[in-house]
């Protein structure tokens, strides 16, 4: 991985509430914004931003399902030695 790529990732997730997002998209598999704003208990507005953080770095990925957009860990772009510490 090329170094300025592993700095906006490291960036990106030491934010601590992307982190949390990490923690909580490892634990349940998929969530829309509306559950990872109540499960946090953060505006709408500031889960979807960094969110799109998270997904501009590739750490997140995201489908369309019915009127919701559900967010995922993307496994096969986010850095194996980094997603070892989710699992924990």
């Amino acid at each position: 991985m090329e170094d300025k790529v592993a700095i906006k990732i490291l960036k990106a997730v030491a934010n601590e509430n992307r982190f949390v997002i990490l923690k909580c998209l490892q634990k349940d598999k998929e969530l829309s914004v509306g559950d990872l704003a109540e499960i946090m208990n953060m505006p709408f507005r500031s889960v979807s931003r960094d969110l799109s953080v998270l997904r501009s770095v590739g750490l997140v990925q995201s489908r369309n399902s019915f009127s919701n957009r559900i967010y995922s860990i993307n496994t096969s772009s986010f850095p194996k030695r980094l997603f070892q510490y989710f699992l924990e």
